[in-house]
């Protein structure tokens, strides 16, 4: 995490010399320097790019810590391990299932959400499809697959 905030604070700073410098130059601007004042432009924009590339490469990393923590919670919830403050019942409420019945229906639920993406989700009822795909199947063992 440390590098991509780096990376991004580096950027930033590289963005805003190069903005000083345009400022600069324009103000000193002179027929002759008209050169210096489109240099200053040029590197302006490739600082403003890999700006943006900083920011979207920071925005990539939270997003994954983000579901990182999210799975981490789910699995936890899923199994019963959930570590609750001290005076607190740590009980959800809902039976613990196996990590491997989570990861059929993780499986099941990312078909959906592809499925969904791709547009075939469509009123034709073709939306149960992904309910049937053969990486992804609904084990019979499990009652509550049995009522889908």
């Amino acid at each position: 995490m440390d590098s991509v905030v780096d990376s991004l604070n580096s950027a930033y700073l590289d963005f805003i010399a190069a903005a000083a410098t345009v400022l600069e130059a324009r103000e000193t601007s002179t027929a002759l320097k008209n050169i210096a004042t489109d240099t200053a432009l040029e590197s302006f924009k490739q600082k403003w790019e890999l700006f943006r590339v900083a920011c979207d490469q920071a925005e990539e990393y939270v997003e994954s810590v983000k579901q990182r923590i999210g799975s981490e919670c789910l699995v936890d919830e899923a199994t019963g391990h959930v570590a609750g403050k001290p005076g607190q019942a740590t009980m959800t409420g809902l039976p613990p299932i196996s990590a491997v019945r989570l990861e059929q229906m993780s499986k099941a639920v990312r078909w959906l959400v592809i499925e969904l993406q791709h547009g075939s989700g469509g009123p034709a009822g073709s939306s149960s499809s992904a309910l049937s795909h053969p990486s992804a199947p609904f084990d019979a063992r499990f009652s509550e697959d049995a009522a889908q």
